[in-house]
C-alpha cells in the first residue's frame, strides 16, 4: 500500500526554483533512500511533506498525499495532528531537537499528551519501554539533554518518533552527526523498529553505504530534481545518469589503497 506519495511537486522562492517537478513515492514496509550531495533539494523535499518550509519558500505546483489525504491543502491543525502520530521525523540536528532546560521524560510525555487520552501511568509505561527499544536505561526519562551523549540523544528521538507506531517516518540525515560506530548501531535500531511497525521510510543521505544495506529503492536527486530512480540492486548494478555513476564511484574504496577518491563535477549553486 503506498502511504506517500509525491507528484510533480515544485518548491520556490519568488526568485528561484529550488526543487523541480519530484516524484516519488513510499510503500508501507519499504526504506526508501533519497540521495544526493548537499544542496541538491532532498531536505527541502522532506520538510514540504510536514508543512515545515519557512519564510518564502513555497510550494509553486504538485501533490503530495498521504493515503487519500492531501497534505499540502491540509488545515495545519489537521497536519499537526498527523505529525508524532502517524507521520514522523527523526532529524541531523538532534540538539534542536530537544529543549534544553526540560526532561527527556517531560518532552516524551509532551508528545504522547499531545495524540492519546492515555493515564499519566500508562504513558509513562510506554515512554519507558520506547526507551528501552533503543537500548537506554530508564535514568535517560529523568536526565536533561546536556546530560547525554550525541548517540544517546539521537536514540531518544528514534524512541520518540516510533513509539506510536507511526505508518511513515521521514529520517533526514540522521547520522550525521555521529562517529561511526555510534551511526551504525542506530540504524539498526531504526531498522528493526521500522520492520516491527511496517513502517515505510523516506531516508534521506548522502552516505551510499547506508542506503546499500538499508534501503528498498533509491532516487538520486541534483540540482533539485531527481535524475533516476531505481531499485537498490539496479542502481548499484546498472546506473544509467552521469551523476549516479559520479556518486557511486565516490565511495571509497577501503581495501584498496591506491584507488583516488573521484570527486563530482560540480557543486550546486544553492
Amino acid at each position: 500500500m503506498i502511504m506517500l506519495k509525491i507528484s510533480e511537486l515544485t518548491i520556490a522562492t519568488t526568485n528561484e526554483t529550488l526543487v523541480k517537478d519530484v516524484t516519488l513515492s513510499v510503500a508501507s514496509g519499504e526504506w526508501v533512500a533519497l540521495v544526493g550531495e548537499s544542496g541538491s533539494g532532498k531536505s527541502l523535499t522532506a520538510l514540504t511533506i510536514g508543512g515545515l518550509l519557512s519564510g518564502q519558500v513555497k510550494v509553486e505546483s504538485g501533490s503530495i498525499t498521504f493515503g487519500d489525504r492531501d497534505l499540502i491543502s491540509m488545515k495545519r491543525k489537521e497536519l499537526s495532528r498527523l505529525l508524532g502520530k502517524e507521520i514522523s521525523y527523526v532529524f541531523q540536528d538532534y540538539n534542536s531537537a530537544f529543549t534544553p532546560f526540560l526532561s527527556v521524560g517531560k518532552q516524551i510525555d509532551e508528545v504522547l499528551r499531545t495524540h492519546t487520552k492515555w493515564s499519566r501511568h500508562e504513558r509513562l509505561g510506554i515512554a519507558l519501554n520506547a526507551l528501552k527499544d533503543v537500548k537506554l536505561q530508564e535514568s535517560v526519562y529523568r536526565s536533561y539533554p546536556c546530560q547525554l551523549s550525541g548517540g544517546q540523544l539521537q536514540r531518544v528521538a528514534i524512541a520518540t518518533s516510533m513509539m506510536l507506531s507511526p505508518s511513515l517516518l521521514i529520517a533526514d540525515e540522521p547520522t550525521t552527526a555521529l562517529d561511526s560506530i555510534t551511526a551504525h548501531h542506530v540504524l539498526e535500531l531504526l531498522s528493526k523498529l521500522a520492520n516491527e511497525a511496517n513502517c515505510g521510510v523516506l531516508f534521506i543521505t548522502h552516505d551510499l553505504r547506508h542506503v546499500k544495506k538499508y534501503a528498498t529503492r533509491i532516487a538520486v536527486m541534483k540540482d533539485g530534481q531527481i535524475v533516476e530512480t531505481g531499485t537498490k540492486e539496479k542502481i548499484f548494478t546498472n546506473p544509467q545518469h552521469p551523476y549516479t555513476k559520479s556518486l557511486l564511484k565516490a565511495i571509497p574504496k577501503l581495501n584498496d589503497h591506491r584507488t583516488r577518491l573521484i570527486g563530482l563535477e560540480k557543486e550546486v549553486s544553492w
